[in-house]
């Protein structure tokens, strides 16, 4: 019988020791793995150029882009995207003859889309509702007014 207890001890006692060498060793390279890069922190501020040439080919929004370089004091570059300077020029447009009464901020937002539809509306085919939304009439009569230009 003491035979068979001192086995069950040994037995344990290596169990026991098996165990927390293993913990130990887990424990161990978990420590040793290199700890996961970090970026690097950046400076500067980035500013996204956004456009928004309502489904217009860069060669359509280029033709826009003379029409208010030559009429409504467009000074940007003629790089086929209606970015923020592109809209505030076709703002000022708008603001004059079709009914726009937001800021000139380059914003194409719903005042912008209702007066442009007004426009669209009077010549280039456009038969939806003034409702503020670019949806495809609205595209469709300002690729007209793009090839017109």
């Amino acid at each position: 019988m003491q035979t068979n207890i001192l086995t069950r001890t040994l037995l344990a006692a290596t169990t026991t020791v098996a165990l927390a060498a293993g913990s130990l060793a887990a424990a161990g390279t978990s420590f040793a793995a290199p700890a996961a890069a970090q970026p690097a922190a950046v400076s500067e501020a980035v500013t996204p150029q956004a456009s928004n040439n309502l489904g217009l080919n860069a060669t359509q929004a280029k033709k826009v882009q003379r029409w208010l370089k030559t009429y409504w004091n467009y000074r940007g570059s003629i790089d086929g995207k209606l970015g923020t300077n592109s809209w505030k020029a076709f703002q000022r447009c708008l603001k004059k003859y079709w009914g726009y009464t937001g800021p000139i901020d380059g914003v194409v937002g719903k005042g912008t889309i209702k007066a442009l539809q007004r426009l669209l509306k009077d010549g280039y085919g456009y038969r939806g509702s003034i409702d503020g939304i670019a949806g495809s009439g609205t595209k469709a009569a300002f690729k007209r007014f793009a090839n017109a230009h």
